[in-house]
C-alpha cells in the first residue's frame, strides 16, 4: 500500500470511528452510573433524524445540532424515567427506544419530506465541513509530521475533534473530580452513597443526561458531517457495535477509544477490500467484507476476548432501604 492508500485508510478510519466513540462513551457515562443503556442506537438514530430535518429547515448546521441533542436527551430522560424513576427492566426501556426511534424516523420523514423516510440532500451550511488547521499547507513535505499534522489531524470537521477531546475529558472526569467518583460508587455501590447522603437518583440522572448529549453528538455527525441528510436507518447498528466497544475495554475511557477505533479501522478496510484482489484469493464478496465489524462485535460480545467486569450494581433498580 502507497502511502497516499495508507494515509486514505487512516483518514475513513478517524471518520468512522467518531460516531462509535461518542456512543461509546455515552455508553460509559450511563452504565458507570449502573444505568444499562442499550438504547444508544435508537437515541443516535433519533439525533441524526432531527439534526437534519432542523438543519434542512433551518439552514444552519448548529441549529441541527441543537436539535439533535435535544431529542437525543428527550429519549434519555424517556429511558432514566422508566429505569430510574419507576424502576423498569432497562434492557426491554432501550429495546423499546430503538423500535420507536426507527418506525418515528421514517413515518415522520415520509410525511414532512415525502422522500421514503429521508430527508433532502443538505446545502453546505446546514453541514459541518473540514476545517484546515494552521500550518497544514506548509509542513505537507515534512516527513512523519507532515503526514500525521496535514493529512490526518487538520482537514476533520469540528465534531471529529470534540469526540476525540471528549476521550481525556471523560477520564479527567471520572477519574479527578468528585462528581465522577461518586457517579462510578453509585453504579459499584449506591446503598453506601446513599447513606452519605448523596441522592442516588440525581447521580444516574445527570449520568443519563450526558449520556444523552452525547448520542445526540454521534446522530448529528452522521447525519450533517459524515454526510449530507437523513437516511432510514442510517445509524446501521453502531449503537450496537458502540455497546461492544465499551464492554471490550472494560468501561474504560482510553482503551473505549481504541477499541473504536479498531472498529472504525475493519469498517475502512472493508470498503477498500471490496475493490481489491488478494494474492491466491482473488476478489472478496463485498458481503463477507461488509459483514467483518458485525463479526467481531459478536466475537467480543460471546466473550473471546479477555474478561469485561460490569458495574455491580449495573442494570439494578435502587430502592432505597426504610
Amino acid at each position: 500500500m502507497d502511502s497516499l492508500g495508507l494515509l486514505n485508510l487512516l483518514d475513513s478510519t478517524i471518520r468512522l470511528s467518531t460516531p462509535l466513540i461518542f456512543a461509546a462513551l455515552a455508553g460509559l457515562y450511563s452504565e458507570r452510573a449502573g444505568v444499562f443503556d442499550i438504547g444508544l442506537e435508537g437515541k443516535m438514530l433519533a439525533a441524526a433524524f432531527a439534526s437534519a430535518a432542523t438543519a434542512g429547515v433551518t439552514g444552519s448546521a448548529f441549529a441541527g445540532l441543537g436539535a439533535g441533542i435535544a431529542v437525543a436527551i428527550l429519549f434519555a430522560l424517556v429511558h432514566g424515567l422508566a429505569s430510574i424513576t419507576y424502576r423498569g427492566n432497562q434492557i426491554v426501556s432501550g429495546v423499546a427506544l430503538n423500535f420507536v426511534a426507527s418506525g418515528l424516523t421514517i413515518i415522520l420523514g415520509s410525511a414532512w419530506f415525502g422522500m421514503g423516510g429521508g430527508t433532502p440532500t443538505l446545502g453546505p451550511s446546514g453541514r459541518f465541513l473540514d476545517i484546515d488547521l494552521p500550518g497544514a499547507e506548509a509542513l505537507r513535505d515534512v516527513p512523519v509530521l507532515g503526514f500525521v499534522y496535514s493529512g490526518l489531524v487538520s482537514g476533520q470537521n469540528l465534531l471529529v475533534y470534540i469526540a476525540f477531546l471528549a476521550v481525556p475529558l471523560t477520564w479527567w472526569v471520572l477519574s479527578r473530580t468528585r462528581f465522577g467518583l461518586r457517579l462510578r460508587a453509585v453504579g459499584e455501590n449506591p446503598a453506601a452513597v446513599d447513606t452519605a447522603g448523596i441522592s442516588v437518583a440525581w447521580l444516574r440522572y445527570r449520568a443519563v443526561l450526558i449520556c444523552g448529549v452525547l448520542t445526540g453528538l454521534a446522530g448529528t455527525y452522521l447525519a450533517i458531517a459524515q454526510s449530507a441528510g437523513f437516511a432510514r436507518e442510517m445509524t446501521a447498528g453502531r449503537g450496537y457495535i458502540a455497546l461492544a466497544a465499551l464492554i471490550f475495554a472494560n468501561w474504560k475511557p482510553v482503551p473505549t477509544m481504541l477499541a473504536c477505533l479498531l472498529f472504525g479501522f475493519l469498517d475502512a478496510a472493508s470498503i477498500r477490500l471490496q475493490t481489491t484482489e488478494l494474492p491466491g484469493i482473488g476478489q472478496i464478496p463485498p458481503q463477507f467484507v461488509q459483514a467483518l465489524p458485525y463479526i467481531l462485535t459478536v466475537i467480543l460480545l460471546a466473550g473471546f476476548v479477555g474478561k469485561s467486569t460490569p458495574p455491580k450494581a449495573g442494570g439494578v433498580p435502587y430502592v432505597k432501604e426504610r
